[in-house]
C-alpha cells in the first residue's frame, strides 16, 4: 500500500516510515501542511496519516481541503491533543480514524488494518517498465519472470521511479523517499544506489537516466 505521512517531528516520523515499510508499504514523507496539500492534490497514494499540528496549514485544515474536492481517501489523524473537542473537530472534518500521542506502533498498524477493510483500500500490486516487474506487497523484483535479490533501498529508489511513470525525480526527493525527511545521510548514497541499480537494469532495456542539476528517471530503451 503506498501511505503519505505528514508527521513534523523527525524522529517520530522517521520511526513511522521505518515500521511502514518493514511491513511492505511505500511511504511518502512530509512535514509541512502547505506541502502536503499541494502534494496531496496529484499523488496517488492509497492512505493519509496526517499529524494535526503541523508548520503552515494545519492538519484539519489539509483534511477540509481534501474533502472538499471530493479526495475521499482514508485519513488517519495523530494528535497530542488529548481533548475531545480536537477529536471531535478531526472527525466532523473528515478523518476516518485518529490515534493520540505516544501510541504503540503495533496500535498505528491495525488502525491502518482496519481502515483498509473499512474502505475497500485499492492497493497498486505491480509497476512493470519492460521486463522488469516490481511486485508491491512482496517488495520482490522479477526480470523476464525471473525473482532477482535486490537490497531494500534499491527497490525503494526503483519504485519511486517506476511510480514517476518516466518523469523526473530529484536526488533530493529519492533520499526523502528512501531514508525518511531531516535524514543526515549524504546524497551520494542515492547516487551509489542508482549506479548499481543502472547495472542491474541494463542488460534488460531499462535505463536510468540522469538530467544533469534536476534528477534522474527511468525509461524502457528496449523498442527502437
Amino acid at each position: 500500500m503506498r501511505i503519505v505521512l505528514v508527521e513534523d517531528n523527525a524522529s517520530l516520523a522517521r520511526g513511522i516510515t521505518y515500521r511502514l515499510q518493514d511491513a511492505g508499504h511505500s511511504v511518502d514523507l512530509l512535514d509541512d501542511g502547505d506541502a502536503a496539500e499541494l502534494f496531496l492534490r496529484s499523488d496517488q497514494a492509497d492512505l493519509v496519516i496526517l499529524d494535526i499540528n503541523l508548520p503552515g496549514r494545519n492538519g484539519v485544515e489539509v483534511l477540509k481541503i481534501m474533502r472538499a474536492r471530493g479526495d475521499d481517501r482514508p485519513v488517519l489523524l495523530l494528535t497530542a491533543r488529548a481533548d475531545t473537542a480536537d477529536r471531535v473537530r478531526g472527525l466532523d472534518a473528515g478523518a476516518d480514524d485518529y490515534l493520540v500521542k505516544p501510541f504503540e506502533m503495533i496500535e498505528l498498524e491495525a488502525r491502518i488494518r482496519a481502515l483498509s477493510r473499512r474502505k475497500s483500500v485499492p492497493l497498486r500490486k505491480e509497476l512493470t517498465i519492460g521486463d522488469v516487474v516490481l511486485d508491491l506487497d512482496a517488495r520482490q523484483v522479477e526480470i523476464g519472470a525471473t525473482p532477482v535479490a535486490i537490497p531494500r533501498r534499491e527497490i525503494s529508489i526503483l519504485e519511486a521511479l517506476m511510480t514517476a511513470e518516466g518523469r523526473t525525480i530529484a536526488k533530493s526527493q529519492l533520499l526523502e523517499h528512501t531514508y525518511g525527511t531531516g535524514t543526515d545521510v549524504d546524497e551520494a548514497a542515492i547516487e551509489a544506489h542508482i549506479s548499481r541499480l543502472r547495472k542491474r537494469l541494463k542488460p534488460h532495456g531499462v535505463a536510468i537516466v540522469v538530467q544533469r542539476g534536476l534528477g534522474y528517471a527511468i525509461q524502457d530503451v528496449s523498442q527502437p
